[in-house]
Formats: C-alpha cells, structure tokens, sequence
C-alpha cells in the first residue's frame, strides 16, 4: 500500500424529496447561477422543485451545456457569471453540466481563457463555490474533484481537477425518467471507474480490493434488474450510490491507478463524438486481456468462494441424493468437489430421523482422501449399501 492523504469536503444529501432541502444550503443574500443541459429537467419536475425551494433567492440561468461539455459554450456561462457577479453556482442535471459548472466556477475568478485552467491547472486560483443537483448516476463527479472539457475547434479532451462540491443532492426518483441507453452508460461508467482503481496492480491493499468488488459485484446484480423496472426505487438508489462511491476517493486510498482506458476513450470521443461511457466499453476488455493474468494472482480460492451465496457456510462433507437418482442436476457444483455422495432410492417425502441416522453411519464409514490417492483408490472396494 502506498502512502495517501485522503480529504473529501462534499456534503452528500441523498434520498426521496432531497431537493428541497437546497433551501437549507443556500443563504438568501447569495446571487446563484444555476446551469442546465437541454431541458429534460424541466420534463421530470427537477427544475420546479428546484425553482420553488429557491424562491426566495436571487438566481439567474445558463441553459446548453451538451454531454462531452464544449469550452466554447462554457466560455458564454462563463462571460454571464462575470457579468452578473454570481456569488455560487448550483449545476442541475448529469455529469457533464456539472463536470462544465467545475469550469464555470474556476474561470470566472480568471482574467485569461477557459481553456487555460484545462491545460494548466496551476493557474487556477480563486473559484466561486459550487454545488449541484445530480440527475445522472454516472460520472461521480458529485464528490470529486474532476471534470473533462473538450475543444470542438481542435478535437480535444481533457480532464482537469479544480475542487470538490459544496454539496450533492441525490434524489434516486430523478432518475425514473432517465432513457434505458443512458442508464446502461452510466453502469458501465460506473463499472470502468471502478476496474481502472481496481484492475491495475497486484499489490492494490486487499480492503481496498474488497470494497471495489463490492461495488463491481453490486452493479452486476442490479443491472439486469433495472433493465426490468428502472422505477424501484430501492434499485435505483443503489445505482445511484454505486455511482458516487465508484470515483470519489474512497476505493483508490493506498492504491496505484492508471486511467488508460480513460484517456484512450477521451481520443475517441474528440475525433468521433461519441458518448464518453461508449468509448470505455470499447477499450475496457482490452485492459481486461492485457491485466488478467497479473489480477489473478490476487484472486485466490477464498475470494472466489466468498462470493459463492454459500459464502459464510463451509463446503458439505456428505450429500444426499435421493430417489436412486444418480446426478447431482448442477446443484452446488463448485462447493461438493470433495463431498462423499449417498445415493438412496428412498424418495425425499419419506425421509425421517431413522433415515438421517443411516446416512450419518454411511457418512462415518468412508474414508475421505480429498482428492488424494490411497489403497482403496487404487483397487479397492468401496463401502456397499446396507
């Protein structure tokens, strides 16, 4: 494990009717800036609740910022916060606005251009606060400190780092609305995220290892389940949250990361355009090829059997097949490679205390060599049927 020094001043506020609690964020003496994508906001009510729990405040609205956020357009939000002295601005909407408001928030303190801060962080100095309301579970950009901003005159894409949200308000019955292709983006954004902290050494710390499983694992279940109800709320809370813990810090404590597959997805999206989430699912297995033999020697048989749904049990030393029937019908095929079987022709409705002591004598009776050779292996003759 590396050396770390790990801080994350985001204020998470998660859950139903969260947006509403803005009111409680904001003073009413702040002049606020709140920024928007195309409009879907104003389609699934975030924009009213918005609207109605800032009524007292003073606020004006920038709309337009595009997926992959153009500096050419955040310069114009940019010009309309000087202009206007905002004094904090709240991103409403995915990833992208708010990846733009990161931006926004540290160019309007700049004297010189936008594009500046993305190529040279270090001139970054003052930036206006920020927070957001995120209706995406995708980017994690709700608790980092990333953004990447692309340059449509010169086909680039870079990420750049500024500073961390105020606050996040995660509401998951925002994402109801969310079309079926930009849920699956954002799992396999969220995925990515996690494989590029998780995939790269074999000597990442194994709680770290361990918390990022969870996580994999966890967008594993749950994905072929919302493709079946993208409205249980329950499903969609945990992909939310999977969103936010996939890139917020907590994972990479200790660990080396690469973010290859990121970079290579950022060419591509600057030449061709496409969705960020859609370049990584691309390059990913690419990684995955190149990095599985390294990774495996740190997936061990215990780790495997950890995610078994018999995880917390030990293997069975004996089972029992009854009916005569002389297969196992694909039951527990990994945890009884060493078990003794016992097939009685006795059907299951019969079974009764006198037949469990009978197989417990058949059980003490064999001799268990766990895959070893012994005489008996050898040519003898096994234990018959009483």
């Amino acid at each position: 494990m590396k050396n770390f020094t790990f801080q994350n001043t985001t204020k998470l506020i998660f859950g139903k009717n969260a947006i509403a609690r803005l009111v409680d964020e904001l003073p009413t003496n702040k002049k606020i800036m709140l920024t928007f994508g195309g409009g879907s906001v104003k389609k699934n009510d975030v924009y009213s609740q918005v609207i109605n729990a800032l009524k007292k405040h003073t606020c004006i609205e920038f709309w337009g910022i595009e997926p992959n956020p153009a500096v050419e357009t955040l310069r114009k939000a940019v010009a309309l916060g000087k202009q206007e002295k905002v004094d904090f601005i709240l991103s409403v909407g995915g990833g992208s606005v708010l990846d733009g408001t990161k931006l926004i928030a540290s160019a309007i303190p700049y004297h010189g251009d936008a594009w500046d801060l993305v190529l040279n962080e270090s001139l970054i100095q003052d930036i206006v606060p920020f927070g957001d309301v995120i209706t995406l579970p995708a980017t994690g950009s709700e608790m980092n400190k990333g953004a990447v901003i692309s340059n449509q005159a010169t086909h680039e894409k870079y990420a750049f780092y500024a500073a961390y949200p105020q606050f996040s308000i995660l509401d998951p019955e925002t994402t109801f609305s969310l079309p079926p292709h930009q849920i699956s983006c954002g799992i396999a954004d969220s995925y990515v995220h996690v494989m590029e902290q998780y995939l790269l050494d074999k000597n990442n710390s194994p709680l770290m290892d361990r918390w990022a499983e969870g996580i994999l694992q966890t967008l594993i279940e749950i994905a072929p389940k919302i493709r079946q109800d993208k409205h249980d709320y329950e499903l969609m809370a945990t992909f939310m949250l999977s969103a936010t813990m996939a890139l917020n810090g907590f994972i990479g404590m200790g660990n080396y990361s690469d973010w290859a597959t990121h970079m290579i997805g950022h060419e591509i999206t600057a030449l061709t355009g496409l969705i960020h989430a859609e370049t990584l699912v691309i390059v990913e297995p690419s990684l995955m090829r190149v990095m599985k033999n390294e990774k495996r020697k740190t997936i061990d048989e215990q780790t495997f059997k950890k995610y078994l749904y018999t995880g917390d049990l030990p293997d069975p030393d004996l089972v029992v097949r009854t009916s005569g029937e002389l297969r196992i019908s694909n039951f527990m095929l990994y945890q009884v490679a060493y078990s003794e079987f016992y097939f009685p022709k006795l059907y299951w409705p019969a079974v009764n205390e006198k037949f469990i002591d009978k197989c417990v004598i058949q059980y003490q009776r064999r001799k268990r060599r766990f895959g070893g050779n012994s005489p008996l292996a050898l040519g003898g003759r096994g234990v018959p049927e009483e």
